[in-house]
C-alpha cells in the first residue's frame, strides 16, 4: 500500500467491520494515520450496499436489469465518508456516503440508458479498434467536432455525425486529436495498470500546529460537482466556505437544476469577480492570501494566466492546503487532457468491466467519478488541515475511480433477480431491493451570484 505522510501519525477510530469500514481504514492508513478499529455494526456486503445506494438503478440498459458494479464502489463512497467522519465530529449523523452517488440523478429524474450516460451528454461509440466515450457537455465541444473528425458539419444531429465519422477512425488517433482540441474523450479500455493511488502530494510546505485548532477558511474556485461537493462536505465539517466565480463565466451548474446547485452550495458565501481586469485579479489574489484551504478544478495553465501559482501559495505561509481536482492529475503525462465525471469513469475501466458479457461497454452510474472524487478530496483536505496543513494535494477523477474499483471486496456470490415489478440483489448476508436514486433537500437557496462580494472583501481585506 502506498503511504503519504499527511496525517503524520494522527490517531483515528473506525467503528465496525465490513468492506466500507476496511476501505475507510485503508484510506486513513494511506494518509499516514494510526487506525484503531473499535466494535460496531458490520457494513453490508458490497453488492447490497450498491443496490441500496441508488446508483445501481443507473447501471445497465434501459430495458434490461440493473447491473452490479465492477468493484465495491458504493462501499468505497461510504468508506470515504466514514474516514472523513473519523476526522470531523461535526458531520451530520444521517449523511449517507453511498447515497451521494445518485443525488444528481434523483433531482434530475435520470435513469439508466446503456451506452448513453444517464445525464445524456456522454456516449459510448464504436471506433476502429475499440470503443470511446465522447462527452459533449459544453457548447464548445459541439463546435469542435468538425476539427476533431476532419469533416464539415455537423448538418445533422451532432451524435449521428460523431458516430458516423468516428466509426472509421482509429481509437488512439481519435483520443490524440481530442486532447489537442481540449475535448473530453476517453478510450473504453481496461483499468490503468498498476492501480494508481487515489491521492498524490505534489508539493509539501510547512505545517502549522494552529491550523488544526482554528476554523478553516476555504476558498472554492471549482465548479460543477466534484469540487463543490468537496467544499460542501468541508462546510458540514465546520469550515467557512467562500465560493468564488468569474462574473463572466460562473459555475456552469448555475444553468442547471437549481435544486442540485442549492444542495451543494447553499451554505457558501458567493463572491463574483471580473477576472478580465487588473482589479478583479488583484482581489482574487488578496482573497487567496486569507485562505487556509483552496479548492480548484482548473488546469494549472489557466491559473497561471491569472498570476496564481499553487506551489507558491503552499510555500508562502505555514499551514496552507491547496487541493487540485482534475481529470487525470496535475502530473498527467499527456498534458491537455480534459475529463468530466462520465468519461473519467470510462477511462478508469468501469464501462468495459460493466459491459463484460453484454457485447459492448456500458455506463456505470451517473458521472460517478464526480461524487467519488468529491468524497475523497474532502477527506484529503480535512486530513491536511487536521495535521497542520502544508500540502499541495492532487486528486484525479480517473485515479479515484480506478483505486476504488480495485479495492478488495466485489460482488462475488451476488445475484440480481426480478422482484415483482422491481429488482432485488441476493448476496451473502441478505437481500436488498434495488433502490431508486435519492437526494437530500437543501435547507435553503444558494446565494445569488456575487451576493457577498463586497461584504467578504471588506472583511477579508481584499
Amino acid at each position: 500500500m502506498f503511504q503519504l505522510d499527511v496525517l503524520a501519525g494522527q490517531r483515528c477510530r473506525i467503528r465496525g467491520g465490513g468492506v466500507s469500514s476496511d476501505y475507510a481504514a485503508a484510506l486513513l492508513r494511506s494518509l499516514g494515520g494510526e487506525v484503531e478499529r473499535v466494535p460496531g455494526p458490520n457494513a453490508p456486503h458490497p453488492a447490497l450496499e450498491w443496490a441500496r445506494s441508488g446508483a445501481m438503478a443507473l447501471c445497465g440498459h434501459a430495458d434490461g436489469p440493473p447491473l452490479l458494479a465492477p468493484g465495491p464502489l458504493a462501499s468505497a463512497a461510504a468508506g470515504a465518508l466514514g474516514a472523513l467522519r473519523a476526522l470531523a465530529d461535526a458531520l451530520p449523523g444521517g449523511l449517507d456516503g453511498a447515497a451521494l452517488l445518485g443525488e444528481r440523478a434523483a433531482i434530475l429524474g435520470l435513469a439508466r440508458r446503456g451506452r448513453i450516460s444517464p445525464g445524456g451528454s456522454c456516449r459510448l461509440l464504436r471506433a476502429s479498434g475499440g470503443w470511446i466515450a465522447a462527452n459533449l457537455a459544453r457548447p464548445e465541444d459541439v463546435a469542435s467536432l468538425p476539427a476533431w473528425l476532419e469533416h464539415d458539419g455537423p448538418r445533422e444531429d451532432p451524435w449521428c455525425f460523431v458516430a458516423r465519422h468516428a466509426a472509421a477512425r482509429d481509437v488512439d488517433e481519435l483520443v490524440r486529436r481530442a486532447r489537442w482540441l481540449g475535448l473530453p474523450v476517453a478510450v473504453a479500455g481496461p483499468p490503468p495498470s498498476p492501480t494508481p493511488p487515489w491521492l498524490r502530494v505534489a508539493t509539501r510546505g510547512t505545517r502549522s500546529p494552529s491550523a488544526a485548532d482554528r476554523r478553516s477558511v476555504v476558498v472554492d474556485l471549482s465548479s460543477l460537482w466534484a469540487g463543490p461537493l468537496c467544499s460542501h462536505l468541508l462546510g458540514l465539517a465546520g469550515a467557512r466556505v467562500v465560493k468564488v466565480e468569474s462574473a463572466q463565466r460562473p459555475d456552469g451548474a448555475r444553468r442547471g437544476d437549481a435544486r442540485f446547485f442549492d444542495l451543494l452550495n447553499a451554505d457558501k458565501a458567493s463572491v463574483a469577480l471580473d477576472l478580465r481586469d487588473r482589479h478583479g485579479r488583484s482581489r482574487l489574489r488578496a482573497l487567496l492570501e486569507r485562505a487556509d484551504v483552496v479548492i480548484e478544478s482548473a488546469r494549472p495553465r489557466a491559473l497561471a494566466q491569472l498570476g496564481i501559482d499553487a506551489e507558491t501559495f503552499v510555500a508562502s505561509r505555514p499551514g496552507r492546503t491547496w487541493l487540485s481536482i482534475t481529470g487525470y492529475g496535475r502530473g498527467d503525462p499527456e498534458p491537455g487532457r480534459v475529463a468530466f465525471g462520465d468519461d473519467a469513469a470510462v477511462a478508469a475501466g468501469l464501462a468495459r468491466a460493466t459491459g463484460r458479457g453484454a457485447g459492448s461497454p456500458l455506463f456505470c452510474g451517473d458521472a460517478i467519478a464526480d461524487p467519488l472524487a468529491g468524497l475523497h478530496a474532502a477527506l484529503a483536505a480535512r486530513a491536511s488541515q487536521v495535521a497542520g496543513g502544508g500540502h499541495l494535494l492532487d486528486v484525479s477523477l480517473r485515479d479515484v475511480v480506478a483505486h476504488a474499483a480495485a479495492f478488495a471486496g466485489d460482488a462475488e456470490g451476488a445475484v440480481v433477480r426480478r422482484d415483482g415489478g422491481d429488482f432485488s440483489v441476493d448476496a451473502p448476508g441478505g437481500s436488498a431491493r434495488v433502490a431508486l436514486p435519492r437526494a437530500r433537500r437543501a435547507a435553503r437557496r444558494a446565494r445569488p451570484l456575487g451576493a457577498d462580494t463586497e461584504a467578504v472583501c471588506r472583511e477579508l481585506a481584499c
